[in-house]
């Protein structure tokens, strides 16, 4: 509890971020995680992983929005980005992570979905896909809607669901014939009855949703880079007699790059989210405040460079 409130507040610090931001050797580490603050950047990082036969889902790290035009600049850079994935020829199979907040969420719903719709449109012009994100307990209803009224017009949409919520695997059941990110989130991420408060049973939340997921007729995405989680997809995907091109995995960019290659290695469909934008210090300290555990993880994946 201690470290989660050291790292919250040194997401919030300016004068730490500025710091970090110069210090050469934190530049050198964070490269690893985090492919920079361009779209240029995000395009080159991708291109290198689908060389390695891998496939890449890109997430902006943007600050959030104060009103329309700014929503709309984050909708352009996406577009930007695509044109570039396009000219590279590695736009069709990468996927692109949508955060609601950085499309004008708190400003509307609405508007959150009406740029949404523009970067589906987009993406599926040049053979991308889109995954609607939950990023936390207090957006995830609204993600589910706004994927909902998306796939209207653009059916290869996909959506996250968190196994940390209560109702993820209600969810799950419910979106099964569909393209499914399931992510573990993290417990205590909102007040009891919206999350489980407890680890283990995040943990037996997000075994439920994937077997609910492997049954399904859909495409489930099994984002986790927890040995005993993978192992239990593997098992689950034979038990339901699904092909290796029926699911794959995800990892994020920088952790655990071996295990990465090695199951592709082995015929797995595996994906590599990237994260990218001018907004890394706060994803980074956010995300280690969330899974403190994850710490220990960086630290490792660090020391093995």
């Amino acid at each position: 509890m201690v470290l989660r409130q050291v790292l919250l507040a040194a997401s919030s610090s300016d004068r730490l971020e500025s710091v970090i931001r110069n210090a050469g050797v934190t530049r050198a580490l964070t490269s690893r995680y985090v492919a920079g603050e361009s779209p240029e950047d995000a395009a080159s990082v991708a291109s290198g992983l689908v060389a390695d036969g891998l496939l890449v889902t890109l997430d902006h790290l943007g600050e959030e929005p104060r009103n329309a035009d700014q929503a709309a600049r984050t909708v352009k850079e996406s577009l930007t980005l695509l044109d570039g994935l396009a000219r590279r020829g590695i736009a069709k199979g990468t996927d692109f992570s949508l955060r609601l907040t950085s499309l004008g969420l708190r400003l509307g719903e609405k508007l959150a979905q009406e740029n949404a719709a523009r970067i589906c449109q987009a993406a599926g012009d040049v053979g991308a896909t889109v995954t609607v994100e939950a990023e936390d307990a207090a957006t995830a209803e609204a993600a589910l809607r706004v994927h909902a009224a998306l796939l209207e017009q653009h059916p290869a949409t996909g959506v996250t669901v968190l196994s940390c919520l209560r109702r993820a695997e209600d969810h799950c059941r419910a979106l099964a014939s569909g393209r499914v990110r399931l992510r573990r989130g993290h417990a205590g991420m909102a007040p009891d009855p919206a999350a489980y408060r407890d680890s283990g049973a995040v943990d037996r939340s997000f075994v439920r949703c994937l077997k609910a997921l492997m049954a399904g007729q859909g495409y489930p995405v099994v984002a986790t880079h927890d040995r005993r989680l993978v192992e239990v997809a593997s098992a689950l995907a034979v038990l339901d007699e699904r092909e290796r091109g029926g699911f794959e995995y995800e990892m994020s960019y920088g952790v655990r790059p071996s295990e990465q290659v090695r199951l592709a290695g082995l015929g797995a469909r595996v994906r590599v989210r990237v994260p990218y934008g001018p907004d890394w210090y706060a994803h980074l300290t956010r995300d280690l405040a969330a899974r403190p555990s994850a710490l220990a993880l960086l630290t490792r994946s660090l020391l093995s460079r």
